[in-house]
């Protein structure tokens, strides 16, 4: 068996994965020592509707606020240098750690901020626009930082498609396409019922900055619920319905590609883009047949969808051809 080539880029994986987060979460809390002095006994660490409803020491508070994305950003880093073969999965590692680390920094300096001067931190005002000023911040500079990780180089390949692998019954020069579209209704009905959910507590809370967490969160999850995917003389092409996110494989890099069972969440831990056990990317958004394809460079893509019986039987047949000329 051909070992599994190394994973590539894991300096620019450290930088962006582990010190820059943590780069970000010293500057945090040097800011929040700046000003510690001028803080309460115990600061305000849960909030409501009505303004803080708990208390709790500094040290306590800057132990979850900075220290949870410092463990995350340490779990991003190991899963990008030990898994990530593909720029998908570097790149998802990249955003979350370094957008949880941005997003947990800027509320916990906001929250400490608003207590500076006060007696008791249950007389803080409340911090909902920090909170979303946290999560904005969080999400477009962790995307602008995952779009900064190196992407795939092109690794083509002269080896035939295994013999064993399925194939279709396709004349010398015939072309041939084959589409299909994907959906999944229950990732629907969840970004369904968590924007109403949201919506509604903006309204009865008077927290109209929650409405934009409601938008974010709808753009966000709304790239997930509905992909075309189609085989052609390009190769494998797996898009959301709103354009992003994208994968192509081309045919002069799959290895071969077969149909497995996919069972979503022991597999690959819920729906959606999502990275699966092994280092495996998957589009997955119901439980059953799915299109496995095996990539150069040790990398392998999943996706559910109808029919993956001719989509990979296509695959291999053009892949091979390919191959001859």
């Amino acid at each position: 068996m051909t070992a599994r080539p190394p994973v590539p880029h894991r300096l620019s994986s450290t930088v962006l994965a582990l010190l820059v987060p943590l780069a970000v979460l010293l500057v945090a809390g040097l800011a929040i020592a700046s000003f510690a002095d001028e803080l309460p006994d115990r600061v305000a660490t849960h909030w409501d509707s009505t303004g803080p409803n708990g208390t709790g020491t500094l040290a306590g508070f800057l132990a979850v606020a900075l220290g949870v994305p410092a463990v995350v950003a340490v779990g991003c880093w190991l899963l990008a240098v030990l898994a990530g073969r593909s720029s998908g999965t570097r790149r998802i590692s990249v955003g979350f750690a370094v957008g949880f680390a941005i997003a947990f920094a800027v509320m916990a300096v906001g929250a400490l901020a608003v207590q500076r001067g006060i007696e008791d931190g249950l007389d803080a005002p409340g911090i909902d626009g920090v909170v979303v000023a946290g999560i904005l911040a969080g999400v477009v500079l962790g995307v602008a930082v995952a779009l900064l990780a190196p992407r795939d180089a092109p690794q083509p390949t002269a080896e035939r498609v295994p013999a064993d692998a399925p194939r279709l019954d396709l004349a010398p020069g015939a072309r041939a396409a084959w589409t299909r579209t994907v959906s999944s209704r229950s990732t629907a009905v969840v970004v369904g019922v968590v924007c109403v959910v949201l919506v509604l507590l903006a309204v009865v809370l008077h927290t109209p900055l929650t409405l934009v967490v409601a938008v974010v969160l709808a753009a966000m999850l709304g790239t997930m619920f509905v992909f075309h995917v189609s085989v052609d003389e390009r190769g494998l092409t797996v898009r959301s319905a709103l354009g992003w996110p994208r994968l192509v494989i081309p045919l002069d890099e799959v290895e071969q590609a077969r149909v497995v069972h996919v069972r979503p969440v022991p597999e690959f831990g819920g729906w959606g883009y999502r990275l699966g056990r092994g280092g495996r990317t998957g589009i997955v958004l119901r439980t059953g047949p799915g299109v496995e394809v095996e990539r150069t460079g040790g990398r392998t893509y999943v996706v559910t969808v109808d029919d993956a019986e001719r989509a990979v039987a296509l695959l291999n047949t053009l892949a091979d051809r390919h191959r001859v000329g």
